[in-house]
Parts: C-alpha cells; sequence; structure tokens
C-alpha cells in the first residue's frame, strides 16, 4: 500500500507526467437546526459513500483536458454530485494540503469550500441524477458532528467506520482548523486509536 507524505503544492505542481493528480473537496454549511429539540448541528459536512464501501469526499482524477486542478475537480464534482454543482466553484484558495505516494505515482489535493445550506441541500437532492450515481458513487452522507450523552454515539462512532485514503485524518483537521466543531469539543472526542495514523489512498 502507498504511503503518502504532505509536500506543497508548488512542489506537487512540478512533478512529471508520470504522476497523476487526484482532487477531492470537503463541502459544508451552517447548520441551525437542533437534533432531537435540544442538540445543536452547527453545521453540515458532506462525504460521500464510494464504490468500494469507503467514506471519502467528492471529486477525482484530473484529466488532459483540465486546464487546472481546479478545473478537474469542478468537472469531477458535477459527474459526482449532478446539476447542482454548478452553482458553486472550487477555487485555488480553498486548497488545504497535498499528500503525493508512489506505487502508484499519485497526489492527492484535499479542499475545503462553505456553501449555504440551500447549496447544501440542493447537492443532497440532485446527487442521485449524477452521472455516478449508482456506479462510483453509493451516496452522500451528512456527518455527525455531536457526541451523545453515552460519549459515544455521533462522530466518535462514525469516524469506526471505513475511511479512504487520509479522509478520516482530513476530516478531522478540517473540522479542527474551520472551527466547525464547538470549542473544546476535540478534548472531550473519544478518537479510536487507529484514526490519526498516516494512510495510503
Amino acid at each position: 500500500m502507498a504511503r503518502f507524505q504532505k509536500v506543497e503544492l508548488a512542489e506537487a505542481l512540478e512533478l512529471g507526467p508520470n504522476w497523476r493528480h487526484f482532487c477531492y473537496v470537503l463541502l459544508y454549511a451552517p447548520n441551525p437546526g437542533m437534533l432531537f429539540d435540544r442538540i445543536p448541528l452547527r453545521y453540515a459536512v458532506l462525504m460521500q459513500m464510494r464504490f468500494d464501501g469507503r467514506l471519502g469526499f467528492p471529486g477525482g482524477f484530473m484529466e488532459m483536458q483540465d486546464s487546472s486542478l481546479e478545473d478537474g475537480l469542478n468537472r469531477e464534482l458535477q459527474e459526482k454530485l449532478g446539476e447542482a454543482a454548478s452553482a458553486f466553484r472550487v477555487e485555488r484558495t480553498d486548497h488545504r494540503s497535498s499528500r503525493a505516494g508512489t506505487k502508484p505515482n499519485i497526489v492527492a489535493h484535499f479542499y475545503t469550500n462553505l456553501l449555504t445550506l440551500e447549496q447544501l441541500e440542493a447537492l443532497e437532492a440532485s446527487a442521485p441524477r449524477a452521472k455516478d450515481h449508482g456506479l462510483e458513487v453509493l451516496g452522500l452522507v451528512r456527518v455527525p458532528l455531536y457526541t451523545l450523552q453515552d460519549g459515544v454515539g455521533g462522530l466518535t462512532a462514525f469516524l469506526e467506520n471505513s475511511f479512504i485514503g487520509n479522509a478520516r485524518e482530513e476530516l478531522l483537521e478540517a473540522l479542527r482548523d474551520l472551527q466547525i466543531l464547538e470549542p473544546g469539543s476535540f478534548s472531550n472526542l473519544k478518537i479510536p486509536a487507529h484514526t490519526l495514523r498516516t494512510h495510503g489512498t
């Protein structure tokens, strides 16, 4: 299994033609809703169930006709999420990190993009009509950002799922850095021991 190491974006873009670039994005939106009328949802964060049964973020490999990483990513989003993905655009300023791995030579580029709740709900509605629905994508899921009274239900239980590559680690980094979780949530979160290991894609 390939081992992926973080690299600077400029360094990643200088890699030769034998490298393939894979771009994906965490899409999120403020959500004022309440679960059971007492648990604030705060945000809606989207992930997808992949064809291999693992969780990941929407995106895909860049192709020859793509003029930039972002052009390729936005093309992939329309294929994975349907026509509602044309209502917004992921830009270079949304880039968060890049990781390079060998055998095969792949660079994975992670982005985050803030949407309105209406845009995110439109994606959920259009995704079943997308080109890749039922093929590469088996469905969208929202990440539970809360922890129930048992200390396990919610985000802790969600993190026990199988994730592709570094998706689990990238999810947690984004939740922390974007302050999507309430302050202090990470210190109270029972994170599975395997969660922050480096995974291959």
